[in-house]
Formats: C-alpha cells, sequence, structure tokens
C-alpha cells in the first residue's frame, strides 16, 4: 500500500508520497506541503502499480483498449505480418465495440451481443471467426496473467463458415493462362510456382543458392512477406524470415526442362548465389508505355448495365470500370497526353510508396501481371496466384503420388490439410461415373 512520509527543515514540514513498484523498490510520487494531497497522490499510485501486480484484482478495472494496446500487443510474440493484421482487425472491430468497456465486465453476453451485430452488419463468417479467435486469444492471455478470472468468451460461438470448395484449373486451363503472360520472365515464374507449388513468399524469396543445379531441386529454407514499413524492425516493406510457414525446410525438385530454363536465365542475368532468381523491375512510367492493341484483348466482364467493353480502351475504364492493365494503360496513356497538351492539371502524386527490394510486390503481380493474362485467356472461370499452389497438390494426387509425399513437398503441417485435394480436378467426376457405368452396364452387354 502507498504511504506518506514526513519531513521537518527550515520550520516547515513536507509530505513525499511513497510507493512501492513492481520489483519491490521504493518510488517517490511527489513531494507536497499538503498532508491529505500526499495520500492522496500515494493511493493513487498505489492504484496505477497495482493494475501490474499479479492477481491483483484491480487489473481487471482496466479499459479493454489501454490492456490491448499497451499490454497485449506491444508483449504478444507473434509474426510482423501477423502483427499487422491483428492491429488492423482489432482497430476496426474490436476496440469500437470493446475498448472503453473494463476487462472485468466484459461477460459471455457482451460476446454474443458483439457476434450479433457484426453478423448483422454483414461480416462473412469466415472472417468473423477469425476476429473471434483473436478476441478469445486477448482474453486467454488476460485469464493466464490472473488479470481476469474468467473466460467471456468461453463457450460462444460465430454462425457456420461453409468450407469453400476448391475448383481446381485443368493442365490445358493452365496453358492457356500460360500463353497469355507477357514475357519468358513470367512464364518462367509462373512455371516454376505450378511446377512446385510454393507458397508466394517462398517462390520470391528463391535465391540461386537456394538450387541445385545439378539435380534440379531447391532447398526451401525461407520466405519473404510485404508489410506495412511501421510494423518493420528496419522501417521497410519486405521482411525476410530464416523459415518458410511451417517453419521446417524442405526440398522441392523441379523438371528437366525448368531446369534448363532455370540455368539459362541465371546464366543470362549473371546471377549470382545470393542473387533473387525472380527479381523485380520497376515497372514504365506512362509516358513510356507501349500503347494497347484492343483487337487483340477481348472484351471486359459486363458492367451493371450488361455492356462489355474491349480490353486496353479508355471506354473500358471508365464504363467498363475495368482495371487490368490494360485498361490502365490505355488511360495512364490518354491522361498523360491530355496533360502534355495543357488541357488536364496535373494530378497529386499518390502517397503510396513501395520500397523495392528487388522482391515482386503480390498485388503489383496481380493486378499488372496476373489479372491481365487471365482476361486475355478468358477460361470461363477466376483463378488466383495462389490457386496455382492448390492446382499442384491436386494434380499429384490424381496422379497417385501418396498423399504424406503431397504433405513433405507442400509444407502441410498436417496431412488432413493435403486430404483436401482428394477428388479435386473436375474430370476425375467423370471418370468416376464412368467406372460406376461399366460396372452398372455390364449384364446389359
Amino acid at each position: 500500500m502507498g504511504w506518506v512520509d514526513t519531513y521537518e527543515g527550515d520550520g516547515q514540514r513536507t509530505y513525499y508520497a511513497r510507493y512501492r513498484d513492481r520489483l519491490g523498490i521504493k518510488q517517490t510520487q511527489g513531494i507536497y506541503t499538503v498532508k491529505r494531497d500526499a495520500e492522496a497522490a500515494a493511493k493513487s499510485a498505489d492504484v496505477k502499480n497495482a493494475e501490474g501486480r499479479m492477481g491483483d484484482p484491480r487489473r481487471g478495472r482496466q479499459s479493454f483498449e489501454r490492456y490491448v494496446i499497451e499490454q497485449w500487443l506491444p508483449f504478444h510474440v507473434i509474426e510482423a505480418s501477423t502483427l499487422q493484421g491483428y492491429t488492423y482487425q482489432i482497430n476496426r472491430h474490436l476496440i469500437p465495440y470493446f475498448g472503453a468497456m473494463r476487462l472485468v465486465d466484459i461477460t459471455p453476453t457482451d460476446i454474443r451481443e458483439w457476434v450479433s451485430k457484426m453478423t448483422a452488419d454483414g461480416m462473412k463468417p469466415k472472417t468473423l471467426k477469425n476476429i473471434k479467435n483473436i478476441l478469445s486469444a486477448i482474453f486467454t492471455t488476460a485469464l493466464n496473467d490472473q488479470i481476469i478470472f474468467f473466460h467471456p468468451c468461453k463457450g460462444v460461438t460465430t454462425p457456420h463458415a461453409p468450407t469453400r470448395q476448391l475448383r481446381i484449373i485443368t493442365p490445358e486451363q493452365f496453358d492457356v493462362i500460360y500463353d497469355a503472360l507477357p514475357d519468358s520472365f513470367m512464364q518462367l515464374l509462373v512455371e516454376v510456382s505450378i511446377e512446385t507449388g510454393l507458397r508466394w513468399g517462398e517462390l520470391t524469396e528463391l535465391r540461386v543458392g537456394d538450387l541445385d543445379k545439378r539435380t534440379g531441386v531447391f532447398s526451401i529454407q525461407r520466405a519473404v512477406v510485404q508489410i506495412d514499413a511501421k510494423f518493420h524492425p528496419d522501417g521497410e516493406n519486405f521482411l525476410v524470415k530464416e523459415y518458410p510457414k511451417d517453419r521446417d525446410p524442405r526440398r522441392v525438385d523441379v523438371t528437366e526442362q525448368v531446369l534448363a530454363r532455370l540455368l539459362h536465365h541465371i546464366a543470362q542475368h549473371q546471377l549470382g548465389d545470393t542473387d533473387l532468381i525472380f527479381r523485380w523491375q520497376h515497372p514504365p512510367a506512362a509516358g513510356t508505355r507501349t500503347p494497347p492493341n484492343p483487337d487483340t484483348l477481348g472484351l471486359t466482364e459486363p458492367n451493371e448495365k450488361g455492356r462489355q467493353y474491349r480490353h486496353g480502351t479508355t471506354t473500358a475504364y471508365t464504363a467498363g470500370k475495368c482495371r487490368c492493365q490494360h485498361c490502365r494503360d490505355a488511360f495512364a496513356i490518354y491522361r498523360a497526353k491530355r496533360r502534355n497538351a495543357g488541357k488536364d492539371s496535373p494530378r497529386r502524386p499518390r502517397q503510396r510508396h513501395v520500397d523495392a527490394d528487388g522482391h515482386i510486390p503480390r498485388e503489383w503481380f496481380r493486378n499488372q501481371i496476373w489479372k491481365p493474362a487471365l482476361a486475355v485467356a478468358n477460361i470461363g472461370i477466376h483463378v488466383r496466384p495462389h490457386d496455382l499452389r492448390h492446382a499442384h497438390a491436386s494434380w499429384l494426387v490424381a496422379a497417385g503420388v501418396d498423399l504424406q509425399k503431397v504433405k513433405d513437398r507442400l509444407g502441410h503441417a498436417s496431412i488432413t490439410t493435403s486430404e483436401k485435394y482428394l477428388h479435386t480436378l473436375p474430370d476425375l467426376d467423370k471418370a468416376t461415373i464412368n467406372a460406376f457405368a461399366s460396372i452398372r452396364n455390364r449384364s446389359r452387354r
């Protein structure tokens, strides 16, 4: 408990407000000429100090926001990319609802009401489940540290999140996308992706020294993540982790044909062992871009009025609201010509900036390489770059590769994750019913 020490000198009495910190060391909160003020200061210091003392019930009286921002986030050991995601979700969805509430006052009823509100606001079940897991982790830490004495998330459920059925592209569909890619560099990148099933952060962190040039085997030891600079230890945008997502290094090989292309690429660009195999080059400025040829690019998706426009035109950008690279280039070239002619005022430069260190930005690849290729390919289904990893696993399973080997190759922590690729290729369903029909119709032959 806080206390007051009294000192007299030169005919004047002074009062020292004292308390002991968490380590038991005597501290002074302030010096006063009125004893009542010193007692109030000592009591206030003791209360604040008690909020950090194990087992003291007063610690639960701090607000949810204060606990999360000052204690949980700064000292919770998680990956930088995870910290960024947690911070965003907490500030957007948890602080506005629970922020002013005292930890000790939050009950399961409050959690259920929050779940109901998020559901009514249109939050998807999977997203809600993930955010509720963050909330539960916060209260688990508070419970373990004896800040609270019951877990308000216990027994609270969220709406069922249905499992999305994987739609795997076929080898024939992949070849159409591959042919639509803009150059041989991007084709090599995508071909290595489909042959290895690597995650984007593993693929774009591959260095020459990771490749056994004799056997064509990659050693997957690292991964890179792109994060906001404020979450990076050195204030940069790309953080290289000295381990892949599953934390265990693994070995993944490629075919002889792809190995030959990789060796040619390495020799052509004179890459050393520490160089990135797939190094990003800054895209050209708008004024130096080659105008797209709309006659070769096909049509956009129908807009709200059901109308379609040719890719690579300003109309597709404005009326069709298409943001593929061809349409963006057409509009950028159009705007640049108008500004050069003095018809438009230069727009303010964007504040967003990517501190490129050679790693390929995921968003840049998706918006400026992958989506335009999909538009040209026009295979009828939406395919994400990450879906190449799904396709790799599914093709292996369809070819009869042992599930354990698929698990090891992809770096899955559990074989249950690998099992979702069973029977995912669309033509396998046809093979199954044809096999059934051959037995069903045997008596009719």
